[in-house]
């Protein structure tokens, strides 16, 4: 955590520094680093037994609690947009006025692209198992993509004042992204057999921390529901890769932002701020850091009722 947020900070100010350069090239360095990483995640993803072999059984499940959680993120996500939209639409207006939007068809096409790197990675991990037990590659091209994110944050002069201009109810996305998303997968429960109301809380209080909570439910609850927790987290961080552009036209950027869940902090961020505009980079971190921190917690206490 203070190690990704030491490489932000680095990326901002070496951002400041090179004002007034063309940095173009930064935003094409952060969509190859996207493609590696969901390269990455489809190798430890494809290499993964449990994961392989449970598919059929539990990804209907999964795709359950992820389908509805992240509806219910949305929803809360645009209540509290329409709430606070009046002040919140200032912040971006004529911010980006030089930037041309981003067509349905252009976000289709750069869907297309990270879900072929994704498959290849599965394919890769099925057919050549790679041992990513212990690999730091993962995290280096991690800390390579918050380096370029910040040097975009830092490198934009007017992002500070942008930022100022923005609601402080934006705070609460957090809140409106949790209370959405266990409201989701409560209501999924019923469809998932012999799994139980605590069992698909428990998942979805992983808000797309995919490792981190299928640990802690492997340990409580046992496999099978750390498979489906792996996997519907998965699904909800290719969701958010794939879809951010499209959430953020149809409900509004803060939608484009919960859907990411506590990735929004780290692998999710480049993409919604792209979506949502830059000055909601550092509602971004701030939502996926809150999420980040709530994730043990949130998933001890369903495991354990």
């Amino acid at each position: 955590m203070l190690a990704i947020f030491a490489v932000i900070i680095g990326g901002i100010v070496t951002g400041r520094l090179l004002v007034g350069w063309r940095l173009a090239f930064v935003q094409r360095l952060i969509t190859f680093i996207i493609w590696a990483l969901l390269f990455l995640l489809g190798v430890e993803v494809g290499s993964d037994p449990a994961v392989v072999g449970s598919l059929a059984t539990l990804g209907a499940a999964a795709f359950a609690i992820f389908a509805l959680s992240v509806a219910g993120s949305v929803f809360a996500a645009w209540l509290l947009w329409r709430r606070i939209r009046g002040r919140a639409v200032s912040a971006d207006e004529g911010g980006d006025a030089d930037e041309a939007p981003v067509s349905a068809w252009t976000a289709l096409k750069g869907s297309l692209v990270i879900v072929a790197f994704f498959v290849a990675g599965c394919v890769a991990g099925l057919f050549a198992p790679f041992d990513m037990t212990g690999s730091r590659m993962s995290a280096y091209v991690l800390y390579a993509l918050m380096f370029c994110v910040g040097v975009t944050l830092g490198n934009d002069r007017t992002l500070a004042e942008r930022v100022r201009r923005l609601d402080p109810r934006l705070a609460l996305l957090p809140v409106a992204t949790a209370v959405g998303t266990l409201a989701g997968a409560a209501l999924a429960a019923p469809l998932l057999g012999g799994w139980s109301l605590t069992d698909s809380l428990a998942v979805g209080a992983g808000f797309g921390y995919y490792s981190f909570s299928s640990i802690f439910i492997a340990d409580l609850r046992g496999p099978e529901l750390a498979t489906i927790a792996l996997l519907c987290n998965v699904m909800r961080e290719i969701f958010t890769l794939l879809a951010a552009p499209l959430v953020a036209r149809w409900c509004g950027p803060l939608a484009a932002v919960s859907i990411g869940g506590a990735t929004t902090f780290d692998t999710t961020l480049p993409v919604i701020t792209q979506a949502a505009g830059r000055p909601y980079a550092v509602v971004s971190i701030f939502h996926g850091c809150a999420l980040d921190f709530s994730v043990p917690f949130l998933v001890t206490f369903f495991c354990t009722i």
